[in-house]
């Protein structure tokens, strides 16, 4: 589906709406062709339109539930055998509100298969078609509750921190591959995901909520820089290579018998 200027295909999940949506505006705008998925076809099929005449570039537009197996597998296929197909933008998720003592389990699984297991099935095939070409890009957005799980609640922080460290390791899988991969942390962001999660944000103070599209702009300048990691709201971003550092200093201790000897003597 390329066009003569395209830098290949970029594959959206999330796409109607929100940051997905930002994504596939400035991708295009890039010279992207887009794939764009999510569940609302009416709307991707709208996003579809305008982006073809704002850019000129070729967009097509696929209905999928991404907490259905049969849909995440079609995506896996399209990954592992599209050649055209150069960039996966990992963004569909959810979130869930409440404590996880008293939560709805069904809704939480559905959180899981969205924000774990199809973010790593896309993962994989992406990685898996990209290494086979040469060359290619995945960014999987991920939270900053990843590094603060306190401040949200247990399941979706975690599966944020899933995919945190899901982009670390596949980092180093892919190296000498050619495909850049990287997470991208936003902080509170002024989307859809807390009605649809049933959220009150409407006491967040407006100084903490970071407008999507200077989030993806800064996301995306990140990745320009070969970021694996990036935090858009962060100010300064030596605090996060402090923090970087300060993990690789504790790594080799984590496996020291001295520690069992620690924790003998109470120390």
């Amino acid at each position: 589906m390329n066009s003569a200027h395209s830098q290949g295909t970029a594959l959206v999940t999330g796409a109607s709406s929100g940051i997905g949506a930002i994504y596939a505006d400035r991708l295009a705008a890039r010279g992207f062709d887009l794939l764009l998925v999510a569940r609302d076809k009416e709307r991707l099929e709208s996003a579809a339109s305008q982006l073809r005449d704002a850019h000129g570039v070729q967009v097509e537009v696929l209905k999928a539930d991404l907490t259905q197996k049969d849909d995440v597998l079609k995506l896996e296929q399209r990954l592992r055998s599209d050649s055209s197909l150069s960039l996966l933008v990992n963004n569909a998720g959810v979130a869930a509100d409440g404590l996880l003592a008293n939560a709805d389990m069904d809704q939480l699984e559905q959180l899981i298969q969205l924000n774990i297991t199809a973010v790593t099935r896309l993962a994989s095939a992406a990685a898996a078609g990209f290494a086979k070409a040469g060359r290619g890009t995945i960014i999987n957005i991920a939270s900053v509750v990843a590094l603060f799980p306190e401040r949200f609640n247990a399941t979706y922080s975690a599966s944020k921190a899933y995919v945190l460290s899901l982009t670390q390791s596949l980092n180093t899988e892919l190296e000498g591959t050619g495909v850049q991969i990287q997470a991208v942390l936003p902080g509170v962001t002024r989307t859809e995901i807390w009605e649809r999660s049933g959220i009150d944000a409407s006491g967040i103070p407006a100084e903490m909520v970071m407008d999507a599209g200077e989030m993806v702009d800064a996301a995306l300048a990140g990745l320009d820089q070969g970021e694996l990691i990036t935090i858009p709201s962060l100010p300064d971003a030596g605090e996060w290579h402090a923090f970087v550092a300060a993990r690789h200093v504790m790594a080799p201790n984590l496996s020291r018998s001295a520690a069992a000897q620690r924790y003998k003597s109470g120390n």
